[in-house]
């Protein structure tokens, strides 16, 4: 190894102290190393990369020491792995499949004996890069995706600069061309260590990094003392480049996020012709650096290098033809529709090319990524967390596009150093320095019957999932146990409320922090709700679900009668903000093209004719009747209906605790004053309940319930109906 020296960019986190008293048996320190390694990006990517000790344990069997290798388990996330993420595996019995091996055209029946060669109990599913790290003569191997390597990976001139690097550096770095990962390339990582015995890691062509020690603080300190070297490297060529990418032909407008906001509905509906998908936004520098730029259009066609990046980016993204400059927004969202069209059929012709009888069917032909000039990038996902990492991990991409462009020094000439012979080389792609991996070698591991296999290893997606639900009136009561039903049933959840610092306590109480957010709305504010909507949008990507369950009832003066203004109040909130609720999204859902529900809160009031509370009835028997005409005026893409509870006390903003006590002694029903508030509301439920035929209380999560099934799929063919949730209340009996 190295004369270990001094990092620049990267920290040095191991603690010798802390490693010295690690606890939990013999993976405690592999699964300390990964951990420090996962904990910073710019090492490897998020699920990326994997890690290995080879170490003696107690055979099961015979209770003699045997070498095993541990090796991080397959879909593993090495910032956040435990001791149960990694595989064990006897290592004889892997290198005894030599002798099975038939050859590259049968790597892929290899996997199958890893599950046999398991160690004791352990069941955990071994990735496919383990004979890469099995086959290696050292205890400890890390196998990682940084961005500065991997742009080493991707030059057209990788090789030879690779061996600039060690000349500067003193290092003895050796260049593997491209293979798949698999048996094959374990074999070829084995004989280019055998052929150069002095090895200290090893860069794979278009791929990654291999890195090792006999220790692991040796195999860690090896790892970030390579990558961090390759960074100085690497940032060294673009501070004597200037501008990357050719440069700069869209300049960042002023108003992207505006621009963002007004196109992600048209976009996000685009691209769930298969399956809904949901966003994420990046307009940092690199986005806008890259998707402005000359270059990005030929760049993005080419798409990705490295395996581990376009598994979550596609073979490439989708690069919208606009002009910030002299188009406008509606050219844009027109550019939308043809563009989206124009990706899928030639991501069919890619399928169509490539696929074999044995091929995984055709998945979804939209891309995960949309670069667009003057705005950025755009990633798509299954859920937010997937949109986000997939937009990070075009992010990295990026970074690679950029070193390789740093490093370019000249024309580019076959045989490129990726490739394993001249005739290979002529299927990779490349433009100015930065190579693209051949169309085929990346069919092969999109389709692969590996990563197939565990795609169908993933649990069932909840019935919400995909799904964006605003909700507002969410900070108490009815509201807050729908956004809560929601979200466990995997909805992404805004919370809106008047009183925003509930709302967060909602939203705290959710706890997916990347599945909810949350947000001020003023009900009577036609701006406020488009606010809402438009913070919606920016969040999540679209909008699916609209729940309203916030009202206002007045309380009359001292002689009985609301003022005019308590009475215009009451409309206001309870009628008029039904409408512009529905006015402000109806955008959102016409842009979208996707069936959407709006769900919204009457009450038994709207058909009980009583005393003293006028403005509230009526304004509920408006609202009863402004269902029935939303569900005409924005159906069929929108189906609108409504809940209408009896009188729901428990958790309602509506009876504090003055009001419950007035009740109480309205009705004679005895109380004390140490009494809680929630003891008070119990005792006024059961007195309402005693009303209905089922004499049981109207609690807040049985309005959610209906809610959350009026807003499903469950009912599809409901829309423009009020569902009474009153227990039985017979006075209220639809008519």
């Amino acid at each position: 190894m190295p004369e270990i020296k001094e990092t620049v960019h990267l920290k040095d986190l191991w603690d010798d102290e802390k490693a010295q008293t690690m606890a939990g048996g013999p993976l405690a320190m592999l699964r300390y190393r990964s951990n420090l390694l996962g904990a910073d990006l710019r090492i490897t990517n998020f699920g990326g990369g994997n890690t290995s000790s080879k170490l003696e344990l107690p055979d099961p069997f015979t209770g003699r020491p045997v070498r095993v290798l541990a090796v991080k388990g397959s879909g593993g996330d090495l910032g956040s792995i435990s001791d149960s993420g990694f595989a064990l595996i006897y290592l004889d019995r892997l290198e005894q499949l030599k002798e099975l091996y038939r050859g590259e055209q049968y790597e892929d029946e290899m996997v199958r004996y890893y599950p046999l060669s398991a160690f004791g109990e352990n069941r955990v599913p071994a990735s496919i890069d383990t004979p890469l790290h099995a086959f290696l003569p050292f205890d400890h191997v890390d196998h990682l995706h940084p961005d500065w390597a991997i742009a080493l990976a991707a030059s057209a001139n990788g090789k030879r600069k690779l061996e600039q690097f060690n000349k500067e550096f003193d290092r003895r770095i050796v260049w593997v061309p491209w293979q798949r990962p698999g048996f094959e390339l374990a074999l070829l990582i084995e004989q280019a260590v055998k052929d150069n015995p002095s090895a200290e890691g090893l860069i794979l062509g278009g791929h990654g990094l291999f890195t090792w020690g006999m220790t692991q603080r040796e195999c860690y300190r090896n790892s970030i003392h390579t990558i961090d070297q390759m960074g100085r490297f690497i940032l060294q060529h673009q501070s004597k480049k200037g501008s990357l990418f050719g440069g700069v032909l869209h300049a960042p407008t002023q108003d992207r996020q505006k621009i963002a906001i007004r196109i992600l509905p048209a976009l996000r509906g685009a691209l769930s012709s298969y399956r809904r998908v949901i966003a994420h936004y990046a307009d940092d520098e690199d986005a806008l650096t890259f998707a402005g730029s000359k270059w990005a259009r030929e760049l993005s066609a080419l798409g990705t290098s490295c395996p581990d990046h376009f598994l979550r980016t596609r073979v490439c993204p989708m690069f919208l033809s606009w002009d910030p400059a002299k188009d406008d927004v509606n050219t844009l969202k027109n550019r939308i529709q043809s563009d989206v069209v124009d990706y899928r059929s030639k991501y069919k012709e890619y399928y169509g090319q490539w696929a074999t009888t044995d091929s995984p069917k055709l998945r979804d032909s939209n891309p995960s990524v949309v670069v667009v000039p003057g705005l950025g990038l755009f990633g798509f996902g299954k859920n937010k967390k997937e949109a986000r990492i997939t937009t990070e991990f075009f992010i990295n991409a990026i970074h690679v596009m950029a070193g390789a462009n740093a490093l370019e020094d000249g024309n580019v000439s076959h045989p490129l150093p990726q490739a394993r012979s001249t005739e290979q080389s002529q299927q990779f792609a490349h433009f100015h320095n930065y190579v693209a991996l051949p169309r085929s070698e990346a069919f092969r591991i999109e389709y692969w019957a590996l990563e197939e296999a565990k795609l169908q290893r993933m649990p069932a997606e909840a019935e919400f999932s995909r799904k964006i639900a605003l909700v507002i009136g969410g900070a108490s009561g009815i509201g807050r146990e729908a956004a809560l039903l929601l979200a466990r049933k995997g909805a992404h959840v805004v919370i809106a409320d008047c009183y925003q610092p509930g709302a967060g306590k909602v939203a705290d109480e959710v706890g997916a922090r990347e599945f909810v957010a949350h947000t001020a709305v003023d009900l009577s504010s036609s701006s406020s709700l488009a606010d809402a909507t438009k913070f919606t949008i920016l969040q999540f990507g679209g909008l699916d679900v609209i729940v309203n369950t916030a009202a206002i009832y007045p309380v009359p003066g001292p002689d009985g009668e609301l003022a005019d203004a308590q009475w215009a109040k009451t409309f206001l909130v309870n009628v008029t903000g039904n409408y512009l609720l529905a006015r402000e999204s109806e955008w959102v859902f016409r842009d979208q093209g996707l069936p959407a529900a709006m769900v919204l809160t009457s009450s038994a009031n709207a058909l009980v004719p009583k005393k003293g509370s006028e403005a509230y009835d009526t304004s509920k028997t408006a609202l009863n009747h402004l269902i029935r005409e939303l569900a005409i005026k924005i159906g069929p893409t929108v189906r609108v209906n409504g809940i209408a509870p009896a009188t729901v006390v428990a958790g309602s903003t509506m009876f504090p605790r003055d009001r419950v006590m007035q009740s109480l002694q309205k009705y004679k029903i005895a109380f004390s004053e140490s009494e809680t508030t929630e003891e008070l509301r119990s005792k006024l439920a059961d007195f309402y309940a005693q009303r209905t035929l089922t004499k049981r209380p109207i609690l807040p999560q049985d309005c959610a319930a209906a809610i959350v099934w009026l807003a499903s799929d469950q009912s599809a063919k409901t829309t423009g109906h009020v569902i009474p949730v009153d227990g039985g209340l017979s006075e209220a009996f639809l008519r």
